[in-house]
């Protein structure tokens, strides 16, 4: 069997020791006690910038900002007492002139009788570190400072972190609810969406600007929208999800204060309408009637002027009838043909149509009748009307038309409203549906499609325009699809189908 010799053991050994200072990532120096380099691996040229023929034989520091050369004093001061130093972070200078963080761990060198002669160092060039504890610092002061609830959670549905945004919102303090189910927060009626919630998180999918309800400490409801995006590892592994959630509670007030606004203001524009096409007849009415008890009028003329007085009569009674029918019931869906609901609007705003000079043409299909709340649904095409007869004070055409179709996989009605009016200029149309945005000046409120747009939505559909204001075809069109099924109805009413 063969030795391992003494020296040869020292030789591999210190040829392996040689190799790994070689391909170290770190920087590897040794000095003498005086600060001048002895040796310079590969590491410090990577992190320093010079060759090792540039510092082996030149002090130490040169690596070191003016400001901070005394800390080479009393580096070589510890050195001399045999103390090492561990995980110094400090700043040093490139080659470049760069002034870069460090990590430092510097140990004495030893002679063969324990005489202390220099000193091996090595540094790690933490500048991604403290980017990344910076921007970690910076993240946590606007976490901590924002007025949002910022939470995270588990795949679990376990709330990880709470800041005080959240306490506020909420009501309770980090350690009451840290560690404990985001269900806490969510009403019974709507613990579905945590579900829903976490299966499009699992999936990667992000969540934008949910609204719903939630619930604080006290057990008061609180009105908020929600981003809630994923948060995964460094292998990209979806691992939780992070949560900001805004207090829309004063925004959602004055949109509800808005829509009663606009809700009062169309029907005072609706009552005064009913008024002036009541008034009209019951004038005719009242001179038929003082025509009829003349002395000098025959037998004949007196029925004349009552049957006409009659149809008068049963003008007003058709009026009331188509209206304040449709206005009776104006929170539950009912079942309806829809070109009802668009004839008892051209019925109020008719001798406003026709005294404008706007001829009116319709073409209905929709056979089946479609769940809707009728006030609400009344209360946008008499919007619509009564915008279109703004737009043609000399008069013009008004197309009406009803049809089944499917639009985004939803079987429903489309209504569309065409006029030949003066149009919206290119720049406006998007600003349409706005809260205050009006076309009309002082004359307009500029929340009356806006409120179209709530009542459409709610119902699961959707309300668009197009305009043009060209001199030879100018004019806009509304378009408005309301499905069949819609979550104002679903559940509620069952439809006829006819």
């Amino acid at each position: 069997m063969d030795l391992i010799q003494p020296n040869t053991f020292r030789d591999d050994a210190k040829s392996l020791l040689q190799s790994i200072i070689a391909s170290s990532e770190d920087a590897i120096v040794t000095k003498n006690l005086d600060g001048i380099v002895t040796s310079w691996n590969s590491g410090a040229q990577r992190i320093f910038g010079y060759e090792p023929h540039e510092m082996i034989g030149e002090s130490i520091i040169r690596l070191i900002p003016d400001e901070l050369k005394h800390e080479e004093d009393q580096i070589l001061a510890k050195l001399r007492a045999g103390q090492r130093i561990d995980h110094f972070e400090t700043i040093r200078v490139r080659k470049n002139g760069e002034r870069f963080p460090i990590s430092v761990t510097i140990s004495p060198v030893k002679d063969e009788t324990g005489t202390i002669i220099g000193a091996s160092k090595i540094a790690r060039d933490i500048s991604d570190r403290r980017r990344a504890e910076e921007s970690r610092a910076r993240l946590a002061a606007i976490v901590d400072s924002a007025d949002d609830a910022i939470i995270s959670k588990d795949l679990n549905g376990i709330i990880t972190s709470w800041n005080p945004g959240a306490c506020r919102l909420f009501g309770y303090q980090a350690e009451e609810i840290v560690g404990e189910s985001i269900l806490r927060l969510i009403p019974d009626e709507l613990k579905h969406e945590e579900e829903e919630i976490l299966r499009t998180l699992r999936a990667g999918g992000k969540i934008e600007h949910y609204e719903t309800t939630r619930l604080s400490k006290t057990g008061e409801l609180r009105e908020v929208s929600v981003t809630i995006s994923p948060i995964r590892d460094s292998s990209g592994r979806v691992i939780g999800a992070s949560k900001i959630a805004r207090n829309i509670a004063d925004r959602k007030k004055v949109e509800r204060l808005a829509i009663q606004a606009e809700k009062l203001g169309a029907t005072g524009r609706m009552a005064a309408t009913i008024a002036h096409e009541i008034n009209n007849p019951l004038a005719s009415v009242m001179n038929l009637i003082y025509l009829a008890q003349q002395d000098d009028v025959s037998r004949e003329e007196q029925k004349s002027y009552l049957r006409i007085a009659e149809n008068e009569l049963e003008r007003i009674s058709h009026i009331a009838r188509q209206t304040l029918g449709y206005y009776r019931d104006t929170v539950g869906p009912v079942s309806v043909h829809l070109h009802d609901l668009v004839n008892t609007v051209l019925t109020v705003y008719g001798n406003k149509l026709s005294g404008q000079g706007i001829t009116v043409s319709t073409a209905f299909n929709d056979m089946k009748k479609i769940c809707v709340s009728s006030g609400e649904i009344i209360q946008v095409f008499s919007n619509v009307v009564a915008n279109a007869i703004d737009a043609m004070p000399k008069g013009g055409t008004l197309n009406i038309s009803v049809s089944r179709t499917m639009r985004l996989g939803k079987d429903g009605l489309v209504s569309t409203f065409s006029d030949t009016g003066r149009g919206i200029s290119r720049d406006h149309v998007s600003q349409v549906f706005e809260p205050f945005f009006t076309t009309k000046g002082s004359l307009g409120t500029g929340i009356g499609l806006w409120v179209a747009k709530q009542i459409v939505e709610r119902h699961g559909g959707q309300i668009s325009l197009a305009s043009s204001t060209e001199t030879a075809n100018s004019g806009t069109t509304i378009t408005i699809h309301l499905p069949f099924i819609s979550e104002v109805s679903q559940g509620r009413v069952e439809q006829d189908a006819l």
